[in-house]
């Protein structure tokens, strides 16, 4: 019995044939939860990197653990002012911004 070889995709393969082409409305969305998602995974593993609780954080930058949580899990997004408080305040870190054009 012959099996059929599974074709694998790329990420960016994958995005195209399931999302579309840049610029296409389907795929900007993608991109845009993706860009949401990655700043509270990031906070989430500097979090961690640092040993400290969602409590913890929270209690260092005047915000609640809830808010640190919905960060993290993407359910809320987080300003850019209040990101820096998060970093420099509660993880004693600094938050780099580069734009690309």
């Amino acid at each position: 019995m012959k099996t059929k070889k599974a074709q694998l995709l790329t990420l960016d393969q994958f995005k195209e044939k399931n999302y579309g082409k840049r610029g296409m409305a389907k795929r900007e969305k993608l991109e845009a939860g993706y860009r949401d998602f990655k700043a509270g995974a990031l906070l989430q593993l500097a979090r961690l990197e640092k040993g400290m609780t969602q409590e913890e954080l929270a209690d260092k930058t005047g915000t609640t653990k809830s808010y640190i949580s919905k960060i993290e899990n993407n359910i809320k997004e987080v300003r850019l002012s209040t990101l820096h408080k998060i970093v420099e305040q509660g993880l004693n870190g600094r938050v780099q911004l580069i734009i690309k054009l």
